[in-house]
């Protein structure tokens, strides 16, 4: 049986958080044994900002490395560069042209960045949806992997597939949203109300895969948490213990209830230091892993030309098929 086919990507902007690894990255380790997976690097969208270019040179090839340090096997997955691949933009233009202003205006992502960018607010950031939606198209992609933060960019995805598709016919697959069956949302640790955020400017909320131990176990000890000393989970009440329970869990494979028993009569101490030493130990593999592939660079070049290549040859068909139909000459 054919296997389905996922695409997902995360942006080079800086460091990556244990969110995006619990969240994100070792889900995508899981899906590669059993779907047809590309993942990329999203270094087109990182330029809705303004970026030192050589620091997102960089930050282009840490991720790639932390992708292979964390388990994304270039044998099984394609990992590839998006700039890498001209397809994206020329699909994000011709799409830009079937996405109707009223759709965009609508994104809340947009609203949130703009208020966050007040002094630049480009059109880039406007179109950013169309980009992730040709993201998803070109490569014809069954299923992607959202958080409640990006399911409106798949909805809008749809909405522009399906549109295409009534006007020229079958064309682009229509993406369904890919639901893990155990899904960590981490959330900051001085901020356990929002996401964790390797953009985040709150000193000590955001643990980093780079972290040297003591300074994991830092963070983890300034959390803030509640005056009641009692592990429970409880998010309205107790966002914070739970959030630290639910990294607990995520990397130990306890339940809520198996957790609560484990720390009862104990109190915010004990379980800080064991959350921050299960994180220490999960991470050791990953960091001297990556420490090795960034002292490679040779090695980091072959996985991303041979990546590239692979996603070109998947892309032209895609962009083909669109050029035929709108009667572009390919």
């Amino acid at each position: 049986m054919e296997k389905k086919v996922i695409l997902s990507g995360i942006q080079s902007t800086g460091n990556l958080t244990l969110g995006n690894y619990l969240g994100a990255i070792n889900n995508w380790k899981k899906m590669q044994e059993e779907y047809e997976c590309n993942y990329m690097i999203a270094n087109l969208h990182t330029l809705t900002v303004r970026n030192d270019p050589e620091k997102l040179r960089n930050n282009t090839l840490n991720l790639l490395a932390l992708y292979l340090a964390a388990g994304i096997d270039p044998k099984k997955s394609n990992i590839f560069i998006q700039s890498q691949v001209p397809a994206h933009a020329e699909l994000a233009w011709i799409l830009n042209c079937y996405t109707y202003m009223g759709e965009l205006s609508r994104m809340t992502q947009f609203k949130d960045k703009s208020a966050k960018h007040a002094d630049n607010i480009n059109s880039g950031l406007f179109t950013y949806p169309v980009l992730m939606a040709a993201d998803i198209l070109l490569y014809q992609a069954d299923l992607v992997p959202v958080g409640e933060d990006q399911r409106q960019h798949l909805e809008i995805a749809r909405d522009i597939a399906e549109r295409f598709n009534n006007l020229y016919g079958e064309t682009f697959k229509i993406p369904e949203a890919y639901i893990p069956k155990i899904a960590a949302r981490v959330m900051g640790l001085q901020d356990p109300t929002s996401k964790m955020s390797k953009s985040s400017t709150i000193p000590n909320d955001s643990i980093f895969l780079n972290d040297e131990p003591d300074d994991i176990m830092k963070k983890i000890k300034k959390s803030v948490t509640d005056s009641e000393n009692i592990v429970k989970y409880d998010v309205e009440n107790k966002p914070g213990i739970s959030n630290l329970m639910s990294i607990y869990r995520a990397i130990t494979g306890l339940t809520n209830e198996e957790i609560e028993k484990e720390f009862e009569g104990k109190g915010y101490g004990d379980f800080k230091k064991s959350v921050a030493e299960s994180i220490i130990e999960e991470l050791r593999p990953l960091q001297e892993e990556y420490k090795k592939l960034m002292n490679n660079p040779d090695y980091l070049e072959e996985i991303y030309i041979s990546g590239a290549e692979r996603a070109v040859d998947i892309s032209h068909y895609t962009i083909e098929k669109v050029y035929n139909k709108i009667g572009l000459i390919y």
